[in-house]
Formats: structure tokens, sequence, C-alpha cells
């Protein structure tokens, strides 16, 4: 596969979505929030899990840029929340551990912003799948191969 075709393929793939995703470390007693510039009209699918760290749990705030409560879950280890944004503007994610005294937590967070939050409906859907896929599959081809010549190249160095 040419550069051409991969670079035409990572462009078809995230001409779709985006996404944005963070693992952070959430100390105890603390209060962390996340902001995100989100269109009007945006399909938004927000996923978070607690990774390690006492019971798992933690307390989460999404809102829209008026300050409206888009969802409101105490001591979840985990959750997904689907929505549909009403206005532009910047929507905030806010993660409290502010009930623990002594345990911190590491977070992973997704924002899946666009069409790809359905990316396993309809036929759309499938044909970002099939290129995100694609992309990744010859992604870790060319990595592979970079990385058994920067090998060889190393051993003929020596």
């Amino acid at each position: 596969m040419t550069r051409l075709s991969v670079i035409a393929t990572l462009a078809a793939a995230f001409a779709v979505s985006r996404a944005i995703e963070l693992t952070f470390e959430l100390p105890d007693n603390a209060n962390q929030c996340f902001y995100e510039e989100i269109k009007s009209g945006e399909d938004v699918l927000f996923e978070f899990q607690v990774v390690t760290g006492g019971q798992y749990d933690v307390d989460l705030t999404v809102e829209d840029p008026h300050g409206k409560i888009l969802y409101k879950g105490q001591k979840k280890q985990y959750d997904s929340i689907n929505f549909k944004t009403d206005s532009p503007g910047e929507y905030k994610a806010c993660f409290s551990n502010e009930f623990s005294t002594f345990s911190h937590k590491v977070v992973y967070m997704d924002w899946q912003i666009g069409d790809g939050n359905s990316l396993h409906s309809g036929p759309k859907g499938a044909a970002a799948v099939a290129a995100h896929a694609q992309a990744t599959s010859t992604l870790d081809t060319l990595a592979t191969s970079i990385g058994d010549k920067l090998r060889v190249s190393m051993i003929i160095a020596q």
C-alpha cells in the first residue's frame, strides 16, 4: 500500500468522527474537570472507567455550555453517556474523588464526537469501521516493518 493510500484511508476514517482519549490520575479528595469544544447538533458518546484505586469509583458530572447537567453519577466504576448537543460551546466533564480521603484513582475517559458514535449502525458506520480497521492494520504493518529495519540497521552498525 502506498503512502498516499494510507493517508487517504486515515483521512476517511477520521473524517466521520473525532475521538479524544485520556487516562489520568485523580488524587484523593480532589475534583478535576475536562473541557471539549463541540458544535451544535453533534452526536456525542462519553465513556469512562476507573482503572485502579480504592473501590474503583468516582463521581462524574457532565454539563453543557450553559451549565445544564446532562449526566450526574455518584460512585460509579464506569459508564457510557450518549447525547446530542443542543448548542455549540464548551462541554464540561468533572470527575470527583472528594469522598475518598486516602485513595487516589486512575481514570480512563473517552469523548467520541460526530457520526463515529454510531460506528456499528448503518452503511456509513460500517464503512467507517472498515476504513478505521484498514488504517489500523496498515499502520501496524508499517510500524513492524520500520522496527525490523531499525533492528537490522543496529546489528549491521555493531
